[in-house]
């Protein structure tokens, strides 16, 4: 069964992987990794409700009015924590690299994969994800090596996901929820799966955030146009009010922009006190953390309504995707 309880105490949230490490280090290497992932395994699952994980954590603003559910199944895809300039592992993560699966569960699955489980019951796989330099690439080998990287990373997912529909879902209606390199992995299982397939009527909602997304990815999946709205996907990425990065045209696009706070596609401005709360460092819930306003189909936002805002300058908002908005998703 699913272990609910507070982890806000015991953990470290967003981006602080590196100092659980020592604290954590110890059970981590207790256990008996592999090099290629047995989903019978719960070991091989950083989130699974038959084992007490970080996203079952709940934010003690919140918990007092926490009614859990277990309406549907999520099945969530982490996004890159192989983040290590010097690749010790090459181009694809190792399952037995004890501090990305640290910086794995103490990041995205504590601020992430665990908004999910008011709702349903979480399945997060381990996979061997592809190094965030395979974005990158700056000559034909580094393309090739990262190709590969991602088509190993994705046939781990997809092992991972026809586990779980073989042992697991029983019928159950399905979220599929993903951020950044997960959401890479989720548009192809969704394709694979979901898009015009019969799989396609248990689809409640896809999340792939965090990546560029076109509006007609998918055949049969439209983009969500409504929060009611049901078997659609929402897509956006965010960045600083006003500011657009290199990549992007300049002009309009055919990209998806949802706004996760009136979860309609137009680019009216909605205001942070319709952001009921985001979790900031420390797995700390923050009511009217953001505004959100779609715009050339990517989602802008004002710098976060926190003590201090004056003194931050950043214009990518990437890493907090999700987290900015996190109780209204």
């Amino acid at each position: 069964m699913r272990n609910l309880f507070l982890l806000s105490v015991l953990f470290v949230a967003f981006g602080c992987g590196k100092s659980n490490y020592a604290t954590y280090q110890p059970i981590y290497a207790s256990v008996n990794w592999e090099e290629q992932p047995d989903y019978s395994q719960l070991k091989n699952w950083a989130a699974h409700p038959n084992k007490i994980d970080p996203s079952d954590s709940i934010p003690a603003s919140i918990l007092t009015k926490y009614q859990p559910k277990s309406l549907a199944d999520v099945f969530f895809v982490h996004p890159t924590t192989y983040l290590d300039p010097a690749m010790p592992n090459g181009w694809s993560a190792s399952l037995k690299d004890i501090a990305v699966n640290i910086q794995t569960d103490f990041t995205t699955i504590l601020n992430q994969a665990s908004i999910f489980n008011e709702v349903g019951m979480v399945y997060a796989p381990r996979y061997r994800q592809a190094h965030i330099k395979s974005y990158y690439p700056v000559n034909k080998i580094d393309t090739i090596n990262a190709l590969a990287a991602f088509e190993l990373a994705y046939q781990d997912v997809k092992k991972a996901f026809e586990f779980y529909l073989t042992n697991h879902n029983q019928g159950k209606p399905i979220i599929i929820a993903a951020h950044s390199q997960g959401s890479t992995h989720a548009k192809r299982l969704l394709k694979e799966f979901f898009d015009g397939k019969p799989l396609g009527e248990k689809l409640i909602a896809a999340y792939i955030i965090g990546i560029a997304t076109p509006k007609n990815v998918f055949q049969s999946i439209k983009p969500c146009e409504n929060a009611s709205q049901t078997g659609c996907f929402i897509a956006y990425t965010t960045f600083l009010n006003g500011y657009l990065p290199d990549w992007h045209p300049k002009t309009t696009t055919e990209l998806v922009s949802t706004n996760p706070l009136t979860w309609t596609l137009d680019e009216k401005f909605a205001s942070q006190k319709l952001n009921p709360g985001g979790v900031s460092y420390g797995f700390k819930w923050v009511k009217n953390f953001a505004d959100a306003q779609n715009h050339l189909g990517l989602l802008w936002t004002n710098t976060p309504y926190v003590p201090g805002r004056a003194f931050v300058h950043l214009k990518n908002w990437h890493k907090a995707d999700i987290n900015l908005f996190y109780q209204n998703i």
